[in-house]
């Protein structure tokens, strides 16, 4: 039976909209991207917060979860916040407090967490049922003085209730805290720096509005992460970071040698770098000695408690603790680069990316504004004091005269205002006055009063009227604040320390602990390679999968270097101590290194420092290579060889003085290879002319023993007449001598 549809209704037509389809998503498009920018990615350069986090501390302060009072459970703020302020999924917003609470995240956490909120080996927090939460001072120093219309506010999502646009910001969290995001096309990434040394820029650019960012740096020397660790970026480098709001920071795990007896030792690992989670870490460290990636390291163990205590021993006693650490900083995440990219909205909700000072200025020109409005917040309750302390002065004179009116007086109230000049504020307060307040000293105290606010009304005046003034009392409160933060404090103390990496040729040494033996290459032509000990006597004796045979094979040794060269002119370099062993039939080399599987294996041969290779494609160009330009730790390979759809040629030493190449077209070409230019990479020059087809083979010779070929049978041909052949480079050549093979190579492929 089919179901019924009912027609279409008359206001149907009103919900349809003609345009065209892209300018539809493009709208719709910059829309969500707008709202990912300034709603979710990018933090407030006034205080420091994305929404989800300035509205967790506003519902927290609204709940009273002061740092003196007992915490609540985190379902019930998380409940609050997504039910007045943030429309969003629990779970999403109870990440972001547990983020909040984490001493390993967070350099001043602004929540105060009891119970399971994670560890630094990346375990997740416990249910938010089973957490209680509250906020910490550093917390309570940015919602200061949010009661006192120090911030805009704004309807929440709902309109039934209204929420602070940027929090009052007693310290600049933006930088202290740190922050990251992803928007739609841009992101954020701003390393945690210490607050009392942030405090000492922020006063030396009250003092001096035109200091340079080198001069704020005497203050604020780099980052300050939550885990420690040793910062070894230049500080050349670190300037131009903090210039630009543009750049990395280096930064390694914190170590010393332990002597274990007998003279060996272990390496302790104290601290790990920030964002490193420690069983990640252990675990990468094991992989690097089962894959034999790290050989001079003997092996790893976690023996943490409470603080990080990761034991690292060594292959040999031989080997120098620096020399082993230098070569792990380089293959693990014992040293990391913390991308800074000091992307905010500024205070009118523009992103764009910011220096230290200007960020600092932002902060800064925020403290003043919330000072101001602050103070005329104050102004206002001591002037509406002062009228209702005038009022009742005036009844304390005359209070015969009001008592009189009080008691026989229809409309008291009325006649109060007629009589003496009152407003209704104060002749409501007089007749609030209870009987008992009419006393002499009652008086005297409004007297007293009435003369301290005068007095701080004064004041007030006057520093509002006086920039200067606002200036040295936003100083004033800095310096309150550095009280808490400061570098003094437990809280405050610097974690992570400046050094220089040390100048220490850890691949060398690496390269020193690998034992030198003789091996032979083998790669089959479906690109299984493998490692064979000693020389391999008969490659007929080889096996291999099944519809696979034997594609190249190279003598080297275990120290060596392997060059393999791709049809699309790249060269991928793979150590030979890291080869599979030839006892089954290896392993993929497309596993090893990137390679399309539509790109091909041109060439293999064991590296040697300063041989010259002549490096040529099939289109009939070519350079002298040297070897050691050719050589790249990228998994991507390193691109050298400029070629067409049709790829290259395989390589040949340079290990004569005359070039002889032979195209498809069967011509030859003979020409000196001084004509040949040595580069590092590109197309290089025309070797041959074609008409059609491209470069077959090429041979290099000496003109002292002259030029040879090698016919099917294996023999090898003089070629007495070879002068004959003998141009200039780039000519089209003349057509093979007879005898020459048919295959048209020099020798057999």
């Amino acid at each position: 039976m089919s179901k019924h549809v009912p027609p279409p209704s008359d206001d149907d037509g009103d919900r349809i909209i003609n345009e065209p389809l892209t300018e539809a998503l493009s709208r719709r498009y910059l829309a969500y991207a707008l709202s990912t920018i300034t709603g979710r990615a990018l933090p407030d350069v006034r205080d420091g917060l994305k929404p989800v986090h300035r509205r967790l501390l506003f519902a927290m302060r609204q709940l009273r979860l002061d740092p003196n009072s007992s915490a609540k459970k985190s379902a019930r703020v998380v409940g609050d916040v997504i039910g007045k302020y943030h429309p969003h999924g629990d779970s999403a917003v109870y990440e972001a407090l547990v983020r909040l609470a984490q001493d390993f995240s967070q350099r001043y956490p602004l929540i105060n967490g009891q119970g399971n909120f994670g560890n630094i080996d990346g375990d997740n927090a416990a249910a938010m049922r089973y957490t209680e939460c509250k906020l910490t001072e550093a917390a309570q120093l940015l919602l200061d003085g949010i009661d006192e219309d120090a911030v805009d506010f704004r309807s929440t999502y709902d309109g039934e209730d209204e929420e602070p646009v940027v929090l009052p910001a007693g310290f600049p969290n933006l930088l202290a805290n740190g922050s990251s995001g992803i928007a739609v096309g841009m992101a954020t990434s701003i390393p945690p720096h210490n607050a009392g040394e942030l405090i000492d820029a922020c006063l030396l650019m009250l003092d001096a509005p035109d200091v340079s960012t080198a001069d704020l740096m005497v203050h604020v020397k780099g980052p300050d992460f939550p885990t420690g660790g040793v910062i070894v970026e230049p500080h050349a480098s670190m300037v131009e970071t903090y210039e630009t709001g543009r750049g990395g920071i280096r930064t390694r795990a914190t170590w010393t040698r332990e002597d274990t007896g007998r003279g060996t030792y272990q390496i302790v690992i104290t601290e790990i770098p920030y964002q490193v989670k420690k069983a990640d870490l252990v675990e990468q460290l094991a992989n690097l000695i089962e894959n034999k990636r790290a050989p001079l390291l003997g092996d790893v163990r976690d023996e943490s408690a409470e603080d990080v205590r990761l034991i690292l021993e060594p292959k040999s006693r031989n080997i120098e603790p620096e020399v082993l650490m230098e070569s792990l900083f380089k293959l693990s995440d014992l040293e990391t680069r913390f991308p800074v990219n000091l992307n905010v909205l500024d205070a009118r909700g523009t992103p764009r990316v910011m220096s230290l000072k200007e960020a600092l200025r932002a902060f800064l020109d925020h403290r003043r504004e919330v000072l101001v409005r602050r103070a005329r917040h104050r102004l206002g309750k001591i002037e509406a004091r002062l009228h209702i302390l005038d009022g009742l002065l005036i009844a304390y004179l005359n209070l015969d005269e009001v008592i009189r009116i009080v008691r026989h007086e229809n409309e008291p109230k009325a006649k109060l205002i007629e009589t003496f000049t009152l407003s209704e504020l104060q002749a409501d307060a007089i007749l609030n006055t209870r009987l008992r307040q009419l006393a002499r000293l009652e008086e005297m105290e409004i007297r007293r009063e009435h003369g301290e606010l005068s007095e701080e009304r004064d004041g007030l005046l006057k520093l509002l009227e006086s920039e200067p003034r606002q200036w040295k009392l936003v100083g004033v409160g800095l310096k309150e604040v550095k009280k808490v933060l400061g570098q003094e404090t437990k809280l405050g103390a610097r974690r992570s320390i400046f050094a220089d990496a040390p100048d220490v040729d850890a691949e060398a040494a690496m390269e020193a602990m690998i034992p030198r033996e003789p091996i032979t290459v083998i790669l089959s032509e479906r690109g299984w390679i493998r490692a064979a000990k000693g020389k391999v006597d008969d490659p007929s004796e080889l096996k291999f999968k099944e519809g696979d045979k034997l594609g190249f094979i190279v003598p080297a040794e275990t120290t060596d270097k392997l060059l393999i060269l791709a049809s699309d002119g790249r060269f991928f370099t793979i150590g030979c101590d890291k080869l599979p062993s030839a006892r089954g039939h290896g392993e993929p080399l497309r596993l090893m290194i990137d390679l399309e599987d539509q790109v091909d294996i041109i060439d293999v041969f064991a590296h040697k420092p300063g041989v010259r290779r002549v490096l040529a494609s099939k289109a009939g160009y070519g350079f002298i290579l040297n070897e050691d330009d050719a050589v790249s730790a990228r998994r991507a390979g390193k691109q050298v060889l400029t070629v067409d759809k049709r790829g290259a040629v395989p390589t040949l030493a340079v290990n004569g003085d005359h070039m002889a190449v032979i195209g498809d077209n069967g011509k030859i070409l003979i020409f000196p290879v001084a004509e040949l230019p040595e580069m590092p990479r590109g197309k290089g020059v025309k070797l041959q002319a074609y008409r059609e087809g491209g470069l077959r083979d090429a041979a290099v010779f000496t003109a002292e023993t002259g030029a040879t070929w090698i016919d099917p049978a294996g023999r090898t041909r003089v070629w007495g007449e070879w002068r004959d052949w003998l141009g200039r480079r780039a000519g089209a050549g003349k057509l093979a001598p007879k005898g020459f093979p048919t295959s048209k190579r020099f020798k057999p492929k």
